[in-house]
């Protein structure tokens, strides 16, 4: 049976993918029959997926965020270490953060409004903060200020070597005018550079050349506010009640949804159809963005499958996305590769839920 979830402990490896929109190409239609009736299979139980999904009155009357808890309130503008940061939670507070749990308060969507109790920004930043970088020796304690927004170096700030973090210690990228030092059979051999002076060169047992351009520093909290942020839902996009951090690091304030665990919903699981999934039918895995009818998911496809193809069906009242692969033949590593694909629906997505074709299960939104 070919792999349609993602695989525990294995590497996942993100690659490129082209776009297409609804109906324009083979593979990618909301109906079958086109040029191309090798993805019959695939509407076939995309139909049958979407008929089973019967998700309950809470999809409908209460509160159940198809997106993580953390949002970003704009753009950040990341650098590699900033975006690092982020990605894995280290945050530090140079502010009282308040614990006492604020007034209960409304969730806004399109179709009406729903009071909620919240959690403390206390709480809020606890789930936000999973804990300290580890520590990287030589490494700055926070962001160079050459990496930060804005930052414009002085005149001759490039003279001399340029130092940069490494995992054991600075190393020393050398102008070409510096010297060299290269290993020998005997010990180090050092050789004159283009100007007469030795020049130094990493070698097997001396300095590094290359080394990773994030460093190991936490983002820091200078301001927390209550506030809201616009969350993908099943009603719809809301405005959701979160704690607003400002991040001096960063130009977008960090939000953490607010709203009490007791009133939150579970994303229900899907409906998958009893028969197997069929050859060459792939699941996707989550979404990546909907900008209007333009939705962007990953699908899981093996080390050695291709020709990769997003496949959609569109219904008044749910879309069922997967992906096609041509499957490998022969011995091939057990891997499973994430694929982003995009494509342009026939009518903006709006409320409509996102299904999974392989499990029948809502697909939740992951920046």
């Amino acid at each position: 049976m070919r792999p349609v979830l993602a695989l525990v402990g294995l590497p996942l490896l993100l690659v490129a993918a082209g776009c297409a929109p609804a109906g324009s190409e083979p593979g990618a239609g909301g109906t079958p029959g086109g040029a191309d009736d090798r993805w019959e299979p695939f509407h076939q139980r995309a139909a049958e997926v979407a008929e089973a999904w019967r998700p309950g009155n809470a999809w409908t009357a209460g509160y159940v965020p198809l997106q993580e808890p953390t949002v970003l309130l704009g753009d950040p503008d990341f650098t590699p270490e900033t975006e690092q940061a982020f990605r894995n939670g280290w945050y530090r507070e140079q502010v009282a953060v308040p614990t006492a749990e604020p007034a209960d308060a409304a969730i806004r969507f399109p179709d009406g409004t729903l009071t909620v109790p919240l959690v403390s920004a206390g709480t809020a930043y606890r789930q936000l903060d999973q804990g300290d970088p580890p520590p990287c020796e030589g490494r700055p304690q926070r962001p160079t200020p050459e990496k930060r927004p804005g930052f414009r170096p002085k005149p001759g700030a490039t003279d001399g070597p340029i130092i940069e973090p490494g995992p054991d210690g600075p190393i020393i990228e050398p102008r070409p005018d510096g010297p060299i030092i290269s290993p020998g059979p005997d010990g180090p051999i050092i050789e004159p550079g283009a100007t007469g002076r030795p020049t130094i060169e990493p070698g097997p047992d001396g300095p590094v050349s290359t080394v990773p351009s994030a460093a190991c520093v936490p983002l820091t909290v200078t301001a927390v506010r209550l506030g809201t942020a616009p969350v993908r839902t099943s009603r719809g996009e809301a405005q959701v009640p979160a704690w607003v951090f400002t991040v001096e690091e960063l130009r977008a304030p960090v939000a953490r949804l607010a709203v009490a665990p007791g009133s939150v919903t579970a994303v229900p699981r899907g409906v998958a159809p009893t028969g197997p999934v069929p050859d060459g039918v792939v699941s996707a895995q989550d979404l990546q963005a909907v900008d209007g009818a333009r939705l962007t998911w990953r699908i899981g496809v093996g080390a050695c499958d291709t020709a990769p193809t997003p496949l959609v069906r569109e219904r008044d009242d749910v879309v069922v996305v997967g992906g096609g692969v041509t499957p490998a033949t022969g011995i091939c590593t057990d891997q499973l590769l994430l694929k982003p694909v995009t494509v342009t629906l026939k009518a903006p997505l709006g409320d409509r839920t996102v299904l999974d074709v392989a499990t029948g299960a809502p697909l939740v939104l992951r920046h």
